[in-house]
């Protein structure tokens, strides 16, 4: 009985430290005042109507959903081959290009930052929403192949050895047999890279420019002039679209069960 009483109590405690900060957003972005505040003081939408209004914050979310995308179908257009090779191959250097797939992962974001941005200020070739996109997608590769390769660890080889058996070629049995068997993991991996991508900070921070800026760093910032309940009404809308686009995917997918 104590021993249930102590397993309800992290319970409790856990789901308060995940959740409280959430639950704070979400109430202060009712504050009727031009004050950021918790408990809020009354009830109130108008912060809700003004930064939906915003053109500069409407500006922001349409350059982070462009490039978010982007970045996730780029990261599967190359991870999945990636996965692919390093799950049914063996060859010299397999363990190196793990190792490099992973290391944006492991990396802390500001150094990937500074050093992209070192990398594209030598460049000098590409436009700022071009080298946010190519930042993005280093960023998510790595997830995009780990996602994937779950799926293809999971998958007997045999199933292709007996398409190739019956007559299709490598690629044939790849576009017919592999790709429909990790499709869940696909999905999955497409989510977690544009939610990733979405909300990433420190690579957005060095590589935006005048003018071309992510949602994220456009909040960030809004509350250096200003602090009031508008950016809570924005993280809370934000964290709402989150919510729908994985319980969506779960529920039609059934993304749970596989991933």
């Amino acid at each position: 009985m104590a021993q249930n009483k102590w397993l309800v109590f992290a319970l409790v405690m856990a789901l308060s430290i995940m959740l409280g900060p959430f639950l704070i957003i979400f109430f202060a972005s009712f504050e009727p005042s031009s004050t950021l505040r918790f408990p809020p003081t009354g009830f109130t939408l108008s912060w809700f109507k003004k930064v939906i209004g915003m053109s500069m914050f409407q500006r922001s979310l349409v350059l982070s959903l462009r490039i978010a995308l982007l970045a996730s179908f780029l990261s599967l257009l190359l991870g999945v081959p990636t996965a692919y090779a390093t799950s049914r191959y063996n060859f010299k250097g397999k363990r190196l290009i793990e190792l490099i797939s992973t290391s944006p992962s492991i990396v802390p974001g500001m150094v990937a930052g500074l050093a992209l941005l070192r990398f594209f200020v030598l460049l000098r070739i590409f436009s700022i929403e071009t080298t946010l996109l190519i930042g993005h997608t280093a960023i998510v590769l790595p997830y995009a192949i780990r996602s994937t390769l779950a799926s293809l660890v999971n998958l007997p080889i045999s199933i292709e050895e007996a398409a190739q058996s019956l007559g299709a070629n490598p690629i044939k049995s790849f576009f017919l047999v592999v790709l429909p068997n990790i499709k869940v993991g696909m999905i999955s991996a497409f989510i977690m890279t544009f939610i990733i991508s979405f909300n990433e900070v420190p690579v957005s921070l060095f590589l935006s420019g005048p003018g071309v800026s992510t949602l994220p760093i456009v909040m960030m910032t809004y509350m250096e002039y200003y602090y009031n309940p508008s950016i809570a009404a924005l993280s809370t809308l934000l964290i709402g679209l989150t919510l729908v686009i994985v319980l969506i995917a779960q529920k039609l997918l059934g993304i749970s069960k596989f991933v």
